[in-house]
């Protein structure tokens, strides 16, 4: 946030300016006066990391931190690669590898604008899929990150070509590259591989062309919604599809700061540059966009009823609680309340509702909250409590606790993972259930000292509100 804000302190001191100059002497700029620029370099690797500074690479919490080195045995071409040697996922450093790629220096940073495509080579130890690689993500504001999804590489060198979405807004990109990446197998027993990148560089190619935006991939999307409360288009599945030189359609993920927002009813619902829809009061709105003055498909349509009515509040002491997400009590450290996996079709997480937190899901399948890095002790706890709330009709709702076992280390062996299905009868639609669950229930749950996630499933309720979950005796 900081260089926005440093952004935006600029624009309003030259305003101001303009306007004592204006109403002073009415004198304008100077055609001598240069404003700064930054270096259009293009390339990130060739043998060395290039023009990168000496402060550069910063893997994500929980990726190893020794992931990601230079190798001077394998190459596409010259001398040196890329290596990223994914880890196991009993890992004591990491079970997965993952980082950015950031120009140091505050301030710094490069005009990417004369360039259509980021390109590199890749290869693996093995036939493997890489969950993300992309760039834009800077540890700022991340304002125009691109990603492609699911890249499968094979033994031999391959080129990839990740279109930007829009050029145009790359006039100071500090955030050159990124990847996350898990082993192969089933969670929490994944095994490690290698793969390789190399010749890493911004281009531009003259071959990007037909570009298809697109928000809620594509489809036209009618919620409800409520006054006060708030909607983050970032997880919304935003893309950009260009055709490539190939005839390949290629489609990358989008951060909202490459689409143009428009509200139907900017009374009803406002979206900012950073995709956060604003609902202010009851009617109708509907969410349109354009990339690149180009019209995207698909729209959200809201229709936005009475005030939200919130879950009843907690009573219990905070002595007799662990609490997961209430604002009623003080919450253990939570890593997530949504880790995106690849399977789970799972949006949202937490939100704000007329200065309340509450989260909210859409599209479910299934969700975790993970609290891995502050395991839970929930021996001495009888029952798990949260409230749910959905307009969908009632279905059966699962809860699944995991503990991680005596290693306290997700799939090390001895975890240990147990469902309750809270039956449809205790659901009703439009209507808050609150769900005080024994802990009894979870049969064949013996170990509680080492609780890391908790899980929600169903087939059936797709859109939900859930609020105030905690353990307690």
């Amino acid at each position: 946030m900081k260089n926005r804000n440093y952004i935006y302190v600029k624009i309003i001191m030259l305003s101001g300016l303009l306007g004592i100059s204006t109403v002073s002497c009415e004198r304008d700029y100077s055609e001598d006066v240069a404003f700064a620029t930054f270096p259009a370099i293009g390339e990130i690797f060739n043998d060395t990391p290039v023009a990168m500074g000496s402060d550069f690479y910063f893997p994500y919490d929980g990726s190893k931190p020794t992931a990601w080195s230079v190798d001077n045995n394998v190459s596409y071409m010259g001398s040196a690669s890329m290596r990223v040697d994914v880890p196991n996922a009993n890992d004591p450093e990491g079970n997965y590898a993952g980082a950015i790629f950031r120009v140091d220096g505050e301030g710094s940073g490069r005009d990417l604008s004369g360039f259509d495509a980021l390109t590199f080579y890749a290869k693996a130890s093995q036939a493997v899929t890489i969950g993300e690689i992309g760039f834009g993500e800077d540890f700022g504001e991340n304002k125009y990150v691109a990603n492609l999804t699911n890249v499968d590489l094979t033994t031999n060198w391959t080129q990839f070509i990740i279109p930007i979405p829009d050029p145009s807004k790359l006039i100071q990109e500090r955030g050159m590259l990124r990847y996350a990446a898990a082993g192969i197998g089933e969670p929490g027993f994944e095994t490690g591989y290698t793969f390789w990148i190399d010749e890493v560089k911004f281009e531009k190619l003259g071959t990007i062309a037909q570009p298809k935006p697109a928000i809620l991939g594509g489809e036209d999307v009618e919620e409800q919604g409520f006054s006060g409360s708030a909607i983050d288009l970032a997880g919304r599945n935003l893309t950009q599809t260009y055709n490539l030189g190939s005839g390949i359609n290629q489609t990358v993920t989008a951060a909202p700061s490459y689409f143009n927002f428009v509200s139907s009813d900017i009374e009803v619902a406002r979206v900012n540059e950073l995709g956060i829809v604003s609902i202010l009061k009851e009617g109708s709105a509907t969410i349109t966009a354009t990339l690149d003055g180009v019209k995207a498909t698909g729209s959200l349509t809201l229709q936005v009823g009475e005030d939200f009515e919130f879950a009843p509040d907690p009573t219990l002491p905070q002595s007799d609680v662990i609490s997961i997400f209430s604002n009623a009590y003080t919450d253990v450290l939570v890593d997530t309340y949504n880790p995106y996996w690849d399977t789970s079709t799972t949006q949202g997480e937490q939100t704000v509702i007329s200065g309340q937190d509450i989260l909210h899901y859409t599209s479910l399948n299934y969700v975790a909250i993970l609290t891995a890095t502050e395991l839970i002790d929930a021996t001495d706890m009888t029952h798990i409590h949260f409230d749910l709330l959905t307009a969908d009709a009632p279905a059966n709702f699962i809860v699944k606790i995991k503990d991680f076992g005596d290693d306290g280390v997700d799939g090390g062996g001895d975890d240990q993972e147990v469902a309750y299905t809270v039956p449809s009868s205790q659901i009703t639609s439009d209507e808050w259930a609150v769900l005080d669950i024994p802990l009894s229930n979870f049969v064949g749950l013996t170990n509680k000292s080492n609780i890391g996630s908790i899980i929600f499933e169903s087939v059936g309720i797709n859109d939900l509100y859930i609020d105030n979950v905690y353990y307690h005796k």
